[in-house]
């Protein structure tokens, strides 16, 4: 099956590779989740559905990244308790769905609007039903008019929210990074929760030119000073190492990935910091 839906934006495509890694995961004998829709994702768009088994270093590296921390993030939004969630750049992103939401949680997804039509797309051919309140929300988060619609549409800043950013800080300027953040801030009740990736040097990143169509993209947002800046504006920060996470999920991370000094940013707004029941044991 394919769709009419418009054609997705380089960057956008990204979420089309991201979910053929979690329709190979979902499809292992003991996945560490399982994401019924992200086949449907690929073969809506003409892409081969087999499975994920790069032959070099760093794409395996970014294979097991995207895997673990896709289970990270599922645990750590239920663990928050949050009643509103957000997803920037929510992507092919459908936790909505198979996420076992608390009863009274709604959830907004932000993206373009191409992809989200895609995705509405593909998950009514799939007859597929949402777990939680779920408001999709077309538009580009570097118009600076986001948040007013975000409002707009029901959210309401004065209630603790909890923000997911997943793989998206790396595709924006640090310039751009900053006034998303600072949007977010500003929107942040006392006791919200900002889940991300730690930041990167992009100028370190292995050349590849099987992955170019990805890492050429890369801009570094806020790089390896993210938690920094993070910590300056006003949210109490806890990082977690990749290692931690492979551990405690029992899947070591593969020879010669790269990856000791990746993990993940949890951040709490205005020094509220009450962390809850986490899967890892981490560090502030």
């Amino acid at each position: 099956m394919t769709t009419n839906a418009e054609p997705l934006s380089p960057v956008s495509r990204t979420a089309l590779s991201v979910a053929r890694v979690r329709a190979h995961e979902s499809a292992q004998p003991e996945p560490l989740f399982v994401d019924p829709y992200a086949a449907a994702f690929a073969a809506a768009a003409g892409m081969p559905v087999r499975a994920v088994e790069p032959d070099r270093a760093f794409a395996r590296s970014l294979v097991a990244h995207s895997i673990l921390r896709t289970r990270f993030y599922d645990d750590r939004l239920l663990a928050a308790g949050a009643g509103q969630v957000v997803l920037l750049a929510a992507g092919l992103d459908t936790r909505a769905y198979r996420l076992d939401w608390p009863s009274g949680t709604r959830l907004y997804e932000l993206d373009l609007a191409p992809v989200l039509a895609f995705k509405e797309q593909v998950l009514a051919d799939h007859g597929a039903e949402p777990g939680c309140a779920r408001t999709a929300l077309p538009g580009d988060l570097l118009d600076p008019d986001w948040p007013r619609r975000l409002r707009a549409a029901g959210f309401d800043p004065r209630r603790p929210t909890a923000w997911l950013a997943e793989g998206l800080l790396v595709y924006l300027t640090a310039e751009q990074a900053a006034a998303l953040f600072a949007a977010v801030g500003e929107l942040s009740a006392p006791g919200s929760r900002l889940l991300l990736e730690k930041g990167r040097d992009v100028a370190r990143t292995p050349r590849d030119p099987s992955l170019a169509h990805v890492t050429d993209l890369w801009e570094g947002g806020l790089g390896p000073d993210t938690h920094h800046w993070l910590a300056e504006h006003g949210w109490t920060i806890r990082l977690t190492g990749l290692t931690e996470i492979a551990t405690a999920y029992g899947r070591p991370l593969p020879p010669g990935s790269g990856l000791h000094e990746a993990g993940f940013i949890e951040a709490v707004r205005d020094n509220a910091a009450d962390w809850g029941n986490g899967p890892v044991s981490s560090s502030r």
